[in-house]
């Protein structure tokens, strides 16, 4: 029994197939943490926040200051390099400081989700671009 190749149109539509999965997953390929920072620069800046530069002592405040019931602390630790736990399901979180899980922004769609999600139950309303990112270079300086 032998083998038939596939017709050369096959080979073509298959090749163009993998090529188009090639090129979708590029646009998929992991986000560094100063994408981030640039993203949320621009919008600061659109906003009127004057020159957006962020602060890690203001991250670090906003990150460990409770402005509710909660402050991201609460769940995430106050040293974010450590796992957190959450505090009400008691589900583990892992690291936010990208120097200990470098999968921690590298997802947009995941970071805006969680900011958005945590922003809310902590502050009672969704972070400003420039709290993100001083809350982002704040991570950044933990090493």
């Amino acid at each position: 029994m032998s083998l038939k190749h596939p017709p050369a149109r096959s080979h073509r539509r298959w090749s163009t197939m993998l090529f188009g999965l090639v090129l979708s997953s590029s646009w998929a390929i992991a986000a560094v943490p100063t994408e981030f920072l640039q993203q949320w620069r621009a919008e600061a800046q659109s906003a009127g926040s004057g020159t957006a530069e962020f602060s890690a002592q203001r991250g670090q405040r906003l990150f460990t200051t409770r402005a509710t019931d909660w402050s991201c602390s609460s769940c995430h630790t106050a040293d974010p390099r450590r796992q957190g736990q959450h505090a009400t399901t008691s589900k583990a979180i892992q690291p936010m400081a990208p120097a200990t899980n470098p999968a921690r922004f590298s997802d947009a769609a995941k970071v805006e989700k969680w900011f958005r999600r945590n922003c809310r139950d902590v502050l009672g309303r969704e972070c400003t671009a420039l709290e993100k990112g001083d809350v982002l270079t704040w991570l950044l300086t933990l090493k």
